[in-house]
């Protein structure tokens, strides 16, 4: 960054340390690693799909474990409740009243694993809890942390049985982040870190490591907002979305491909994400490489195909690229 104020070095300084220690416990997976730490910059929450085994749980409890923030995990069912996850009255007989008895949503960091495996009204009190940042219990209403983060995950494989999240509630997702495995040389570290941490487990507990107080992630936060995006990018940035709705200005045969563009609530993800990208780069600026980098993840989701494009094999990922494809530079 040019010329940084002490205070925004200093965060830089903690942010660039979190992503180290991060990228060392979790091997082959630098793309997750930055998508979490832009969702936690931008204030939002994080869809992510890819095969068992590919360390997202790891990562999600590895941050967490770094943040001034409590923890919880909640595996998705069939026959998961609502109340399962937002917690229920209970009858205090001895009181002659009910007592609150908060469940898993009301810690900082959230894991939702395999969401796409609880019925509609489980998916929809995570959902409305996400976007409201309250939760709803009788006649009360109970607020949400001033941190809270959800990390859902979705299996690709094994659908059987699933209840795929529609199309509007996926919208309540900053990204819809796509992991992969990893190359052969981090498969090599990651089996002698697997070894390590089994060396560790028979060892005496140590001291945890310091944890990043939550008033350093709202600073960042606030920093990132007054990073400076020039007027055209601004304007090209809105134009990819614009061009989601109405792409048939760019070519016919791909607005005939698209069903639904982005909402406005597409534009200012995009936007928050950018920023949060070029702040952990540690810039003042936010560039047109940051734009295109965060767009397909922030996008995929939002730009959906047509039944047509659909039998024709495009998903929103493809229809994405080729809106970056053709909506020109500023």
């Amino acid at each position: 960054m040019d010329n940084p104020a002490p205070e925004i070095s200093r965060l830089h300084a903690v942010f660039r340390d979190l992503r180290d220690v991060l990228a060392e416990e979790i091997v082959g997976q630098a793309a997750l690693i930055e998508r979490l730490l832009i969702a936690l910059l931008a204030d939002g929450h994080l869809l992510v799909e890819g095969a068992p085994g590919l360390a997202k749980t790891t990562a999600i409890r590895a941050l967490a474990a770094r943040l001034e923030a409590d923890f919880a995990r909640v595996q998705f069912t069939p026959d998961l409740l609502p109340a399962d996850l937002t917690g229920t009255e209970v009858w205090r007989p001895q009181d002659g009243r009910f007592e609150f008895q908060p469940g898993p949503i009301f810690h900082s960091i959230l894991l939702a694993d395999e969401i796409n495996r609880a019925p509609a009204k489980v998916q929809s009190a995570l959902l409305e809890a996400m976007g409201e940042r309250q939760v709803t219990v009788g006649r009360a209403t109970y607020p949400l942390p001033s941190l809270f983060l959800v990390m859902a995950t979705q299996n690709p494989i094994e659908q059987e049985g699933t209840f795929p999240l529609p199309e509007a509630q996926l919208d309540r997702f900053l990204m819809h982040v796509r992991i992969g495995y990893p190359q052969a040389d981090a498969e090599t570290e990651i089996l002698r870190l697997a070894r390590e941490r089994a060396r560790d487990a028979l060892r005496p507990a140590t001291t945890p490591a310091s944890r990043i107080a939550q008033a350093d992630v709202f600073a960042a936060r606030r920093a990132v907002l007054d990073l400076h995006m020039a007027a055209p990018l601004e304007r090209y940035l809105v134009e990819l979305v614009l061009a989601s709705r109405d792409a048939a200005r760019y070519d016919a045969a791909l607005g005939r491909r698209i069903a639904w563009g982005a909402s406005p609530r597409g534009s200012i993800a995009l936007e928050r994400c950018a920023r949060a990208r070029a702040w952990l780069d540690g810039r003042d600026y936010v560039t047109p490489d940051d734009v295109r980098a965060v767009a397909p993840d922030v996008l995929r989701h939002r730009v959906l195909p047509s039944f047509e494009a659909t039998a024709e094999g495009w998903d929103g990922e493809r229809l994405v690229g080729e809106l970056l494809r053709l909506v020109p530079l500023p």
